[in-house]
């Protein structure tokens, strides 16, 4: 297994090295918490070579909330003096809804392969599927096509030795009196199906604050980042 660095040494820390292969990341939060940031960064540092902290390969970027910024890559590429082939080195998808987000992930199996990919994200891995499947009576239905279509991400990230992350939103739960009331959307299946659940928010000035809140072996200890130009960076030290 490799692990891709995230441009922060902090959060690097964390995750044990960085977003790691052959396992399913979830990033958690609410809307302005990072995630979309996080997942732009890690599609540059995918690129750099292993001596490097990165992955040496191409990235599949499937898009279903219309969140890929072109632009953003450009950015950080050039903020930090890579080239800009970085970003035709990124492989995006636009997913229009629930079904054909099912086709794009079968279809990886053919593009991870023959593109040399080592990083595959999914933003937002559950969106569609709350949005079309609503209420009790399908619920059922919901939860078993995300099952199988999660074990299918996993699959992907063993077979191919590559890192996949995806973004989750979250929910409140109404009759929660005591601690916080947000949890991941997506109950047992998403929990059961990541490896890896991280779940961010805001911090003060500007930071956010990251939490590992399940995982079979990573700490359960809080990491702070800022968003630069440069991506995800370290809070400097105060002199």
């Amino acid at each position: 297994m490799l692990g891709c660095t995230t441009g922060s040494k902090r959060l690097d820390e964390i995750l044990g090295g960085g977003v790691e292969t052959q396992a399913l990341t979830e990033l958690i939060g609410k809307y302005g918490t990072g995630k979309t940031q996080l997942c732009m960064m890690l599609a540059v540092t995918a690129q750099l070579p292993p001596e490097e902290s990165g992955l040496g390969g191409n990235v599949a970027f499937i898009d279903t909330e219309g969140t890929f910024m072109p632009e953003r890559i450009y950015q950080i590429a050039e903020a930090r003096s890579l080239p800009e082939k970085v970003t035709n080195n990124i492989l995006v998808a636009r997913a229009y809804n629930s079904s054909h987000q099912c086709l794009l992930i079968d279809h990886l199996f053919t593009v991870v392969p023959e593109n040399g990919v080592k990083l595959v994200v999914v933003e937002s891995v559950i969106g569609y599927f709350r949005g079309e499947y609503i209420g009790r009576d399908s619920l059922t239905e919901r939860q078993r096509k995300m099952n199988v279509y999660l074990h299918k991400l996993i699959r992907l990230s063993e077979a191919y030795n590559v890192a996949v992350v995806v973004t989750n939103q979250v929910q409140a739960n109404s009759v929660q009196f005591f601690g916080n009331p947000l949890h991941p959307a997506g109950g047992h299946i998403m929990a059961y199906a990541c490896t890896h659940s991280v779940m961010l928010r805001r911090g003060k000035d500007g930071t956010r604050v990251v939490r590992v809140i399940d995982s079979p072996y990573l700490p359960d200890v809080p990491a702070i980042f800022i968003i630069t130009e440069k991506g995800i960076e370290d809070v400097p030290e105060k002199k």
